[in-house]
């Protein structure tokens, strides 16, 4: 599949084209609007994204027409010169504020009893039960982001090839020594800085990477933060985390490595990871069932003798963050389809040896699959020889 990678932000069209398929959804359901609070959603709908605090800032959508922003009037500036399409903005001046000023008087301004309103599952509480009329628990928006647009695809390329250079920077860095967190501050912070360089107009609240490698006396915690005293060693395994997201679009590349040599003890696992990921990749194509997929892989994993070393699903998605559903997972019951973009990372954890997992970023395409990321793929070429 021939794939344009590009930083750009969308355009009106492409906007638009999401927001016909929330209303279209809405339709089915009889809803007089949906309700967006999630800021992931909302930059989905409008390409805004900032920090959220105390003021919340919530999305209406409705049944048809032009959505309705509701925002604090601090923050009225900012939505226009970052927002994409049609929106109506419906402002508050502050939290907390008088009686009778506060932004669930200006919500019920737009949401009135006899409504229907679509409401996510994740919703805050307290803007759930501001809520007039009937609240609808749906996750419309989310569901609308499983399967790209060629637009989208062409984001998440972008992402992928640029976090797999900042991947063989980290490999080409990596030294028995070396500081983990230190890697980490000059790798990431370099990709974010070029990227910022060679895309003037991205939103830089936006744009992150992570780029650390986690020596093997820890490594079989696949979420360990490494502190500052984390430094790599000889030998391994070592597994790499280089993720973040570009102007708003997510990506994730990860390797074991070895340092100079390769354990003994490491040989086995090490290879067995490789086959379940082989064989994530050949399931993990259009009609197969999420959840059979990461059964399988399990399976393979357990028969083994890894069954008490597993601590994670096969594979989540990417889009608008480098985390989100749908989830190669058991019981998670779902069809794959064309244009659902995974991770294929099952993993190996074995306290006192280490962490073994590959991750990529990978396309769902018509006939299988394709890798949006790169890096090494064997033992030989993930052992690395220092100073030879």
């Amino acid at each position: 599949m021939q794939i344009v990678p590009s930083c750009e932000n969308p355009d009106p069209s492409e906007i638009a084209r999401r927001l016909a398929a929330v209303q279209a959804e809405m339709a089915l359901q009889n809803l007089d609007f949906y309700l967006c609070h999630d800021p992931s959603n909302v930059f989905y709908l409008t390409n805004f994204k900032n920090f959220v605090h105390e003021r919340p800032f919530i999305l209406l959508v409705p049944a048809s027409g032009t959505p309705v922003f509701l925002i604090p009037k601090l923050e009225a500036s900012h939505v226009r010169s970052r927002a994409v399409g049609e929106l109506q903005l419906l402002d508050y001046f502050e939290f907390p504020a008088p009686t009778g000023q506060m932004w669930f008087d200006r919500l019920h301004e737009v949401l009135k009893p006899a409504h229907r309103v679509g409401v996510e599952s994740l919703c805050p509480l307290a803007v759930f039960r501001a809520v007039p009329g009937t609240a609808v628990t749906t996750d419309i928006v989310d569901e609308v982001r499983e399967i790209k647009s060629t637009y989208e695809i062409g984001r998440l390329a972008y992402a992928s090839q640029w976090l797999s250079r900042g991947h063989a920077r980290l490999l080409a860095a990596a030294r028995p020594g070396a500081a983990t967190m230190a890697l980490n501050s000059q790798i990431a912070g370099a990709l974010v800085g070029e990227l910022l360089v060679a895309n003037p107009h991205a939103n830089v609240l936006a744009c992150e990477a992570i780029a650390v490698a986690t020596p093997p006396a820890f490594s079989h915690d696949p979420h360990l933060v490494p502190d500052l005293s984390c430094k790599l060693a000889d030998g391994g395994p070592h597994v790499t985390l280089v993720c973040g997201t570009s102007n708003g679009y997510g990506a994730e590349v990860e390797r074991t490595f070895f340092i100079g040599h390769v354990p003994e003890a490491a040989v086995r696992p090490f290879h067995a990871m490789l086959e379940a990921r082989a064989l994530g990749y050949e399931l993990a194509v259009p009609g197969a069932d999420m959840a059979e997929v990461d059964r399988r892989v399990n399976d393979l994993l357990k028969t083994r003798g890894y069954g008490d070393h597993l601590l994670h699903r096969t594979g989540h998605s990417f889009g608008v963050t480098r985390h989100e559903a749908p989830f190669l997972a058991e019981g998670y019951s779902r069809e794959i389809k064309p244009g659902m973009v995974f991770s294929i990372e099952p993993g190996i954890y074995l306290p006192g040896v280490g962490g073994f997992r590959f991750s990529d970023t990978v396309l769902v395409t018509e006939t299988g699959n394709q890798k949006l990321t790169e890096a090494p793929e064997t033992l030989e070429a993930l052992t690395l020889q220092v100073g030879a």
